[in-house]
Parts: C-alpha cells; structure tokens; sequence
C-alpha cells in the first residue's frame, strides 16, 4: 500500500541537497569506468592473445577480484575514511590499467603478464557506489528523502552500463581497444580526485567489532535476495539470444529486447523512488523480488520477439526497486562505522550470483527446454525472497512470544 510522496521529497529536492549536485556528478563520472572497462578489456585482451579463451579467464580473474575483495576494500573507506583510501585505491587502480592497456596495445603480450594485471587492478578496484550510498545516507537521513535518492543513484548507475559500451565502441572507431582501457583509467582517477574534495563526505568511523559484526550478521537476508536477483537476471542475455535463434528471428534485434530491460528497470527504479511505500522495506524487497522472479519464469510463453521485448520491459521494472529497497534494508541494519561495507556486500552478492548464473544457464540451454529455463532463472529470485520471508515471520512470532531470534544466536560477540 502506498501514497504519493510530498512535493519537498522529489528528485529535484535531493539534487537540492547541500553539495549533492557536485558530489553525484563526480561520483558518477568516476562510476562510468565501471561501464566502460569490461568491455575495453575483453575487447584488448582478444585483440592481444587472439584467443577467447585467455580473454575469458582473464575476464573471470578481473571480475572475481573486483567482486569478492569489494566488501573488504569498503571496510577501509569505514575505518580510515574515503578521503584517506579512497584516493589511493583510485591512483593504484588507474595505474594497473594502464599497465594493462600497455600489455594489450599490440598482438603478442604474454598471457600469464596480462592476467595478473588484470587480477591486481580488480583487487584495487575503488568501491564508489556503496561510497556514494553512504554519502546519500549522511546527507538524505530522512527515510523518505533517502529512498528517493538511492532510487535515483541506482537509476543512474543503470544509464551508465548502458552508456559505456556505447562510449567504448566510439573510441574504438579510431583507436585500438586498449585507448579505452586508458580511458577507463582516467575517468575513475578524475572523477575520484573531484569526488574525495565534497565536504559531506564523511571520515574513520570504525565501530567496536563485536558490534560490527553482530550488525553483518543482520544482513544475511537483503544480500542473499540480491544474490537471487543477480542470479535470475544474468541468464537473461543468453535466453533471449537463444529465443531469438530458435525461432528464427534475426539475432541483431536481441539488443532491443535487452534494451527494454534497461528502459524498464530506468523507469521502475524513478516509479519507486516517487511513492512513498508504508509496507516496511524488508517486506518490500521480499515483494519486488518475488515479481521479479516470476515475470522472468512466465518469459518463456511469450509468443514472438517483440511480446519478449514487452515481458523484458515488465521485468525490468522490478529490477531497480528490488536493488535500492535491498540498499535500504542494509542502510537500516548497519552501524555507522560500516555502512559502506554493508552497502558493498550488497553489490558482491548481485555480481556473484551474475557470475553464478551466467555460466549455470550457459550450461542448460540445449539441454532442458527452453520455457524450464525461463522458470528457473525465475525462480532463483522467488525462492530466496520466500525463503527469506517466512524466516521473518517466523523470527517476528518467536519475539511475540517472548523467544530470542533465531538469526540472532550466532552473532552474539564472544
């Protein structure tokens, strides 16, 4: 149930914020590296090795560092402050890619060199979009206000994937693929220099360990619905492919389809963001992944390319209220001295169960029909948000009745 939000929460009042409009922009001009790098490195290391093979393990080393480090890399933005480590994680970031670029400008570079470039620049990667979370969380602390502002953030975050691999395939029209890998450097340490100069960025506030990790405990749920969402969504791209392919139609409309997947997260993501929802946020995230899910399974019936577009399109719509509701949840849950890394687990489980799923659903196509995998890739979003929601009920009806939680014994500190 919901109603509208007042007029003093809209989008325009959080760019209205102090300092918010310097601070978002810098923050997403770092963040277009994050849409332009993937493909500048495949597309350079394929060029380099002229193999597909060293380009994917070069590109499974570059994303599991960039992944599973990034929670790790966000506890040093909470302990030392993002002026203090955010800075040089940018500027050793930046200077392995170009390292990288080095090694791929020309056919012939040793493999085994440009992969542990590749693995040491994703084990730097900067996390600036849980950075720029906690940003909003300081300046927006108000829940209304902070939901429209993390609707908006990840609204952005959404345009930039989409815009660069467009920005990519421009430089590459007279440059070779390693131009953009420099240019991937120089936006991330731009931006950033800019970004670490906003007065509202917070410093250290590292809390007392036992509380910290009692508080990480409490985030198990929102990080494993995130996983699900990851999970069902990166399977997207190769059963649309494999739609459009075995029922004839021409594969180069597939980017259209994806496309209103974008549109329809964009569109979802500013929706959610306009309604002020009275359903508490958990039971939100629990909802949206569960419609996203099941969308998603029911894919498969669609009867043509373009009504496949349309079903996208739906799905899309829960994508971004799923993503900023599991930012909320983190953002309640987390202390003040690790909202950062809160934030980053967030990402590591949507990127993991990407990872997870992309090559799962590589593996079934082929062999199951395709509608059953339509319905599993769904259902890895449903089953997680039940799961994770029946546990809620159950947890609220042992507090009723006088009864400890039962995800609250193994966090207690010792």
């Amino acid at each position: 149930m919901s109603t509208h939000a007042p007029t003093q929460s809209s989008y325009a009042a959080v760019l209205r914020l102090p300092h918010a409009r310097r601070t978002f922009a810098s923050a997403l001009t770092a963040r277009l590296s994050y849409g332009t790098v993937s493909l500048a490195v495949m597309l350079s290391v394929t060029r380099a090795t002229g193999s597909y093979a060293v380009s994917g393990a070069v590109m499974s080393l570059f994303g599991a560092a960039t992944v599973f480090l990034m929670p790790l890399r966000a506890a040093l933005i909470d302990q030392y402050g993002a002026r203090r480590a955010l800075l040089p994680m940018s500027v050793l970031y930046g200077a392995l890619l170009c390292v990288l670029a080095a090694l791929t400008w020309r056919p012939g570079a040793p493999p085994a060199a440009i992969a542990i470039a590749a693995a040491l620049a994703g084990a730097c990667a900067p996390p600036l979009g849980p950075t720029m979370r906690a940003v909003w969380a300081e300046l927006a602390p108000e829940p209304g206000m902070l939901a429209r502002a993390y609707s908006l953030d990840g609204v952005a975050e959404e345009l930039l994937y989409v815009s660069g691999p467009a920005l990519v395939g421009a430089v590459m029209g007279f440059a070779p693929p390693a131009s953009a890998i420099l240019l991937s450097a120089l936006l991330i340490v731009g931006g950033t220099c800019v970004f670490v100069t906003s007065p509202v960025l917070p410093g250290p506030r590292a809390a007392a360990p036992g509380k910290t990790r009692g508080a990480l405990c409490g985030l198990l749920a929102p990080v494993v619905v995130a996983a699900g969402a990851g999970l069902a969504l990166s399977g997207v791209d190769l059963l649309a492919m494999a739609f459009a392919t075995q029922r004839s139609y021409d594969t180069a409309v597939v980017p259209w389809v994806l496309g209103a997947l974008s549109a329809g997260s964009a569109v979802g993501g500013l929706a959610n963001g306009a309604v002020a929802w009275r359903a508490p946020a958990r039971v939100r995230l629990c909802g949206f992944a569960v419609a996203l899910g099941l969308v998603i399974a029911g894919a498969g019936l669609a009867p043509g390319l373009w009504p496949l577009a349309g079903v996208m399109a739906l799905a899309g719509a829960f994508i971004a209220p799923t993503l900023t509701t599991a930012y909320l949840v983190v953002d309640e849950a987390a202390p003040e001295g690790a909202r950062t890394q809160a934030g980053a687990w967030v990402n590591a489980g949507v990127n993991a169960g990407s990872s997870a799923g992309a090559v799962v659903t590589g593996l079934l196509i082929g062999r199951v029909p395709l509608g059953v995998c339509f319905l599993l890739a769904g259902g890895a979003a449903v089953l997680p948000a039940v799961a994770t929601y029946r546990r809620r009920r159950v947890r609220a009806a042992r507090v009723g009745a006088g009864v400890a939680p039962l995800e609250e014994e193994p966090c207690r500190p010792r």
